[in-house]
């Protein structure tokens, strides 16, 4: 008989030792994997947040630019008046955190932005008060930990027909 003086092959040790590796490199694949599911998860939320805010926003300085502003209005909401559009609000609601359009004919509430922390309207009231030159807007939006604030401005060109 002979005998055979080494056999080839993993000892246990040696596959345990890889098996633990392994192990760790996939507990930390798994890591990075999540926490590239959550960043995008959280961009993605802000990014829908930061763009109704935008397109509010962008509504609200194409009603001022046609209609007249009453300069008298309180800071958390605008109104307006124009031949088109008839008498309408924008009104922030601090405790909802929600920007609102209010037509004031028949009282209809629309929300155009949600999740909005803070939001201002500053009138440039006109010489003799009665009118408004321009309002600056500035709206704070939140998602998540993300915050951001957008800002914007419009002058009443007065385009009443």
């Amino acid at each position: 008989m002979q005998k055979t003086k080494f056999k080839s092959g993993f000892t246990i040790a040696e596959l345990l030792i890889s098996i633990a590796i392994a192990a760790m490199l996939l507990v930390a694949v798994a890591v990075a994997f999540n926490a590239s599911a959550t960043n995008y998860r959280e961009n993605e939320e802000i990014f829908r947040t930061i763009n109704a805010a935008r397109q509010s926003l962008s509504r609200i300085t194409s009603d001022i630019r046609t209609s007249l502003p009453d300069p008298n209005a309180p800071a958390n909401e605008c109104t307006l008046w124009s031949a088109a559009l008839g008498n309408i609000t924008y009104r922030y609601d601090s405790g909802q955190n929600t920007l609102y359009l209010i037509t004031n004919s028949d009282g209809q509430q629309y929300v155009l932005c949600r999740n909005v922390t803070a939001m201002n309207f500053s009138k440039t009231p006109t010489d003799d008060g009665l009118d408004c030159k321009s309002v600056q807007i500035s709206m704070t939006v939140a998602s998540g930990d993300a915050q951001r604030t957008l800002s914007t401005s419009a002058v009443a060109r007065r385009n009443l027909n």
